[in-house]
């Protein structure tokens, strides 16, 4: 299962690439605009923290089919390694992921609300769709049913298409997301923090600790023990 971090923030993708078994990054417009710095050198700063092989996904901006495959060759051309084009699912996107698919050009299909959405999208040739799962939920939906039943869909039709859920405001979505069968899941630098960050975990290793400071000495480690 897929574990990308949905940020633009330099900082943030050291750290998380550092601690975490992150398998790539994904932004968006919006992402690459709070961060106050030219698109094309980000992408490229990006690329260098995390490597060739983890994927790198960026976003087409066109409103058309044919504006789409062309910020799309762009993007694969500018920026080396393994990049993934995110195309919105508009009746342009459907059109446009068929005709990338057709380059060996390899897309995710973003702004996914329904089943529906995903399965054209899987149809077309889209390699990953993106079901916005806590939008889904404000709109008096259940994202985590609409991922259960892409995943079904998917499976029952022999569709290769993976499952990238996105769009979550806390820890128990992604929880459900897992459960209902994504492929992975893309979330920001906080929550995938905060799946570690537990107060009784540190609670545990503080008391282990003292315990054993209390047996062997302030500053004692395993290693100096003896075997």
């Amino acid at each position: 299962m897929r574990l990308v971090i949905d940020s633009a923030n330099i900082e943030s993708i050291k750290k998380l690439v550092e601690y975490f078994p992150i398998d790539g990054v994904t932004t968006n417009p919006s992402i690459v605009v709070k961060e106050q710095k030219p698109f094309l050198p980000l992408l490229k700063e990006i690329r260098a923290v995390i490597g060739e092989e983890k994927e790198l996904f960026a976003q087409t901006i066109a409103g058309d089919a044919e504006g789409m495959g062309e910020e799309a060759r762009w993007l694969c051309e500018a920026v080396s390694g393994n990049v993934v084009v995110k195309i919105p699912v508009t009746m342009e996107g459907i059109k446009a992921i068929k005709m990338l698919k057709a380059e060996g050009i390899r897309t995710l299909a973003t702004t996914v609300y329904t089943p529906m959405n995903a399965y054209l999208a899987a149809k077309a040739g889209a390699d990953y769709v993106a079901p916005y799962v806590n939008r889904i939920d404000n709109l008096t939906g259940n994202g985590a049913k609409v991922v259960a039943e892409i995943t079904e869909i998917f499976s029952k039709h022999n569709l290769s298409c993976e499952i990238l859920a996105a769009s979550f405001k806390n820890v128990q979505q992604i929880h459900n997301v897992c459960l209902a069968g994504s492929h992975g899941i893309t979330a920001s630098p906080e929550l995938i923090e905060a799946l570690v960050n537990i107060p009784s975990i540190e609670d545990n290793v503080k008391a282990f600790r003292q315990d054993w400071m209390g047996q062997y000495g302030e500053g004692s480690l395993i290693l100096s023990e003896d075997k």
